[in-house]
């Protein structure tokens, strides 16, 4: 038990007044309270109160008249020796505080004795990139099922559109869906330039993340507490001149698959709570998202490495308990979107907009397309409908939209970076531009709606039905006891998961 006081007199510092003597800070095994006490030389009665916070417990107890203490410091015959009651006055303002401090440590065992859901939450967010809804069906994964035994499985969760990665990711820390934080695809560009930045690269520029959406970092290090985010997307940025307390960014040729690693940075985060007293961490891992991408999500290669997955949590959820974190670490891990197998070798009539009769790359400005199913178009000025009029009908499995005609529930058309026409295909297809150049059997950025494309969740024998991932970020706040920044999200989609749904702070359901 570590036990810490520091006294603060009304008259100042440098005087211990035995007329109000107050406590400012108690800390008992990380929990910091507020001791006040007062006795006045005038009154018999005294009273002295110890109120933690975090818990909204208040203890009590009566001290005895302080008569002898009082007749210390009165003039009885108006003839004292001035120096000695000076001195006399000293002692006992000291003994004073002495007996305050005594009280600290009488009422220790029944703060430390306080039940354990009421210490102060810590959140770990954990991404495990591309884990699609159903990846535990066809593989024994015993740790992800205990982890649902033990908290909360959702059926599955919806990702906003569009989703790909870091828009994806940012929402999650955010709560906001992509055109409203304006993080709008993998890959920062300029119209103008027609510059283009891929994934790592557009890590690092700022004004891309940056653009007036605070995520939960900033928000909780405001609100006292500290942040910490290892390889989440969005790390490397600053927001409003602000970065998370503890960060570390991934290396630009980084093996994502490596189990050794993943066991490191679990542990890592691990001291960054316990040692570091961090209050919430991001932790991403870009797994099983490569090997979806490159073998197909029903491929041997995704199953190993969902196993992997299941390992891995086994791991983390040890070290939490290894650092001594299991009563107040809310452990939640989902990831950003699914993955869907990818029809070629003439299976399908694949679609090729440079095939397309009436379209024309030479009446386009810009164009982010060749990037799985999704793509957008700035046509040259006075070409918008005709590039729109040859789009939309041309192939079955295409969708064409304006911006402005956008269906609302994707909530993908009012920011500025959106470019005037918006294309996506169905699951299995993707599109290409001049000519297929895309050779993955696995791919994301379909519609949201898709099935394929809804993450897994867990959270540390309850399963609850569906909710949207924006929905992620109120909860995390309201386990936190943190004011969240204006969102899309909704707390009572999650709300009933936690053990306690009336008080500041929650934790989840727990057998």
């Amino acid at each position: 038990m570590n036990l810490m006081v520091y006294f603060q007199s009304q008259r100042g510092e440098k005087q211990l007044a035995i007329q109000t003597a107050k406590c400012t800070a108690v800390v008992v095994d990380g929990q910091q309270g507020v001791l006040k006490a007062e006795s006045s030389p005038f009154s018999s009665r005294k009273y002295q109160s110890c109120t933690i916070p975090s818990q909204g417990e208040t203890h009590q107890s009566v001290v005895p008249p302080l008569s002898m203490i009082q007749r210390k410091l009165r003039h009885t015959d108006g003839r004292a020796d001035k120096q000695k009651d000076s001195i006399n006055k000293r002692i006992w303002e000291v003994f004073a505080m002495l007996w305050i401090a005594s009280l600290c440590l009488l009422l220790a065992p029944s703060i430390l004795g306080a039940p354990a859901n009421k210490r102060r939450q810590k959140v770990l967010l954990i991404s495990f990139d591309g884990f699609r809804w159903d990846y535990d069906r066809d593989v024994d994964t015993p740790h992800l099922d205990k982890m649902a035994k033990d908290g909360v499985k959702a059926l599955y969760v919806t990702p906003p559109y569009l989703t790909i990665t870091s828009p994806a990711h940012f929402s999650l820390l955010t709560g906001r869906y992509i055109e409203n934080h304006g993080v709008i695809h993998n890959m920062w560009f300029n119209t103008t330039s027609t510059e283009k930045k891929p994934y790592y690269q557009t890590q690092f520029v700022n004004e891309w993340w940056d653009n007036g959406t605070l995520p939960i970092w900033i928000t909780a290090q405001r609100q006292g507490l500290k942040s910490g985010s290892l390889h989440f997307p969005g790390t490397a940025s600053s927001y409003q001149g602000e970065v998370a307390m503890v960060q570390e960014v991934e290396p630009v040729f980084y093996n994502y698959k490596n189990e050794t690693a993943w066991r490191e940075n679990a542990d890592k985060v691990m001291d960054w709570f316990s040692y570091q007293d961090l209050d919430f961490i991001s932790l991403y891992f870009g797994e099983p998202d490569g090997i979806g991408h490159r073998y197909g999500p029903d491929s041997p290669e995704r199953q190993e490495m969902v196993k992997q997955v299941d390992r891995t949590v086994g791991y983390i959820r040890h070290s939490a308990e290894q650092h001594g974190l299991n009563d107040r670490l809310n452990i939640i891990i989902t990831a950003d979107h699914g993955m869907s197998a990818v029809y070629r070798n003439g299976l399908v009539e694949e679609i090729t907009l440079s095939k397309i009769p009436g379209f024309s790359f030479s009446d386009i400005a810009f164009h982010l397309v060749d990037f799985g199913p999704s793509g957008m178009l700035l046509p040259k000025p006075g070409k918008l409908q005709k590039v729109y009029d040859a789009l939309k009908g041309s192939h079955p499995h295409l969708h064409v939209f304006k911006k402005e005609e956008m269906p609302e529930r994707l909530h993908f058309a009012k920011n500025d970076r959106i470019l005037p026409i918006i294309l996506w295909s169905d699951p299995g297809y993707v599109i290409n531009g001049y000519f297929p150049v895309q050779f993955h059997k696995g791919e994301h950025g379909f519609d949201n709606q898709a099935m394929d494309m809804k993450p897994f969740f867990r959270a540390v024998n309850l399963e609850v039905g569906p909710f949207e991932t924006v929905d992620i970020y109120a909860l995390m706040c309201h386990i936190l006891g943190i004011k969240p920044e204006v969102n899309d999200g909704h707390l009572n989609a999650t709300k009933h998961m936690l053990v306690s749904s009336t008080t500041t702070q929650g934790e989840f359901t727990s057998d």
